[in-house]
């Protein structure tokens, strides 16, 4: 299968496409991954995405195209893949559209993780990280530590992330709805939309997106 993931930020997309990517034996390409690999690397896009990145500028979607195309054309990536974080606007969807043509391929499905606004406030602003060690991650309302501000883990001291501030979620959100959002409606009129609830456990809608999948 070939997939898109799209849903807003605290949607859960990074967690869901690890547990569907695995469930459907296809790769799991993440645009956060393909820029941390390419800047490794020191490829060429990468070294390009760098320049803008380091001048605090947004990579031009040519640069992420291209590192997307020299990803889904691995070996592992033959029978499908489920890209997450890309495409992130129209421009971008339609060049995967030409990319994929050009393959002789086409998207199977676009799976949409809906979640209102004031959740992903809720999701997001809520979240904790230990200082020690920022995979030890807790929340004041979902998963609290036994000791307010003291990790349960190693006794770090919790942090809240400057981007994880309400302020800066609502304006990632915005962002969101003005940049994003309007390739729920592209996929939508080629029929390719499948849209579920992402509130609950994770198991809980993972079941729900490999049920809708399915269909």
């Amino acid at each position: 299968m070939r997939i898109v993931l799209v849903g807003p930020p605290g949607a859960g997309k990074g967690t869901q496409a690890a547990y569907l990517a695995k469930n459907l034996a296809i790769p799991h390409i993440s645009t956060g991954d393909l820029f941390r690999a390419n800047i490794s690397q020191g490829t060429e896009l990468g070294k390009r995405a760098k320049a803008y990145m380091d001048a605090g500028d947004l990579v031009p979607d040519e640069i992420t195209i291209g590192m997307a195309k020299d990803r889904m054309e691995q070996p592992d990536a033959e029978n499908g893949f489920l890209l997450d974080g890309f495409p992130r606007n129209v421009s971008q969807a339609e060049a995967l559209d030409v990319m994929l043509k050009a393959e002789g391929m086409k998207l199977d499905a676009v799976l949409d993780l809906e979640v209102e606004e004031d959740e992903v406030v809720k999701r997001i602003a809520g979240r904790r990280l230990c200082r020690n060690e920022d995979k030890h991650v807790f929340h004041v309302a979902y998963a609290p530590p036994k000791t307010e501000g003291v990790c349960d883990i190693c006794g770090g001291e919790l942090y809240q992330r400057g981007d994880d501030s309400e302020e800066t979620v609502r304006r990632r959100l915005e962002v969101y709805h003005t940049q994003t959002e309007p390739i729920i409606d592209y996929y939508k009129a080629q029929g390719l939309l499948v849209t579920i609830s992402a509130l609950g456990k994770v198991d809980d809608v993972t079941r729900r997106a490999m049920e809708a999948l399915k269909k």
